[in-house]
């Protein structure tokens, strides 16, 4: 351990790092932290210093963060949060909270829970600031390099990655898959057979960061591979593909019964075993330490009992 070299950061140092990774501008910092931008320029200076590496260089007009600078970002985030429990001791009060938060979600779950979740939120934090992403553009890894705070998903429970990188995954709410048609298909006035559901072509959701799904290897190995024809980002364009073709979609029932783009649409259950399915909350384990983070989770949990309760009575 170098002592010697420790000595030389400071609080300051890790706070001006955790802003600066926040807005990637000295002026927005300076302004945050209350200090001139020839102050934070300095402190980022003797920063770069220390560690041997520029932290943030510019591309064009924006400044980017380096490797480096974006994987201490959680470990300075996590430090910040901790050594703030220890000066105060007072409860966190979301209606004086003027922070932002990222969430990451696929377009299924946006449909399900965003409007509410938000609306929910914002009404008891009106300064919060709430980022909401495509899973697609911020994944897995803005998880653990501090650049989301949770993701919200549906998957087959087979499919999370490895916890390698100290993501903790939640169910949320469970869920079944179905099949979406035409209703003008063939197969529309008749009980979906194994067969039928194989003959047809089919539309996929691509998705990098998750492994083969369960249903698909559960199919191969007792039938045969599904035709896949089309392969799209969301949810919402594999419908309509549907709309418009004789393609089958496989999905889940919540997102069908709720999507506007699915609407017209045939569902029809599965004729095989497809495992289990649900929708999950995803998060970097150290994120919790931050009371704020903790209550997020919290109205995430609450918006989605709310959500079951809904429609428990709406099955009544």
């Amino acid at each position: 351990m170098d002592l010697i070299k420790l000595s030389r950061i400071s609080m300051k140092h890790l706070v001006t790092l955790h802003v600066m990774l926040d807005t990637l501008s000295v002026t927005a910092s300076a302004e945050r932290l209350c200090l001139s931008p020839s102050s934070v320029s300095k402190t980022l200076a003797q920063l770069r210093e220390s560690l041997n590496d520029e932290l943030f260089y510019r591309h064009g007009n924006q400044l980017v963060a380096t490797p480096l600078a974006r994987r201490l970002g959680p470990t300075v985030h996590q430090m910040i949060n901790e050594m703030n429990q220890m000066l105060t001791q007072e409860a966190f009060d979301p209606s004086r909270y003027e922070g932002r938060f990222s969430l990451a979600m696929r377009e299924s779950t946006f449909e399900l829970l965003a409007a509410k979740l938000s609306a929910r939120v914002l009404a008891q934090a009106p300064d919060l600031r709430l980022e909401i992403w495509s899973k697609d553009s911020m994944g897995f890894e803005g998880l653990t390099k501090g650049q989301l705070d949770f993701i919200m998903l549906p998957h087959d429970r087979s499919q999370p990655p490895s916890s390698q990188n100290n993501l903790v995954w939640e169910t949320l709410i469970d869920d079944e898959m179905v099949c979406l048609m035409n209703p003008a298909h063939p197969l529309a006035e008749q009980v979906l057979t194994i067969d039928d559901y194989l003959s047809y072509g089919h539309v996929s959701i691509m998705d990098h960061d998750l492994s083969v799904p369960f249903f698909e290897m559960q199919l191969a190995q007792q039938h045969r591979k599904r035709r896949v024809a089309i392969t799209v980002a969301d949810f919402g364009n594999a419908a309509l593909m549907c709309h418009h073709s004789d393609l089958l979609f496989t999905c889940s029932k919540r997102w069908a019964s709720t999507a506007m783009q699915a609407k017209g649409l045939i569902t029809k259950p599965l004729p095989f075993n497809y495992g289990e399915v649900s929708y999950s909350l995803v998060w970097h384990q150290p994120s919790m330490n931050d009371p704020a983070h903790r209550w997020l989770y919290e109205q995430i949990l609450e918006c989605c009992r709310e959500a079951e309760a809904a429609e428990e009575i709406e099955d009544e």
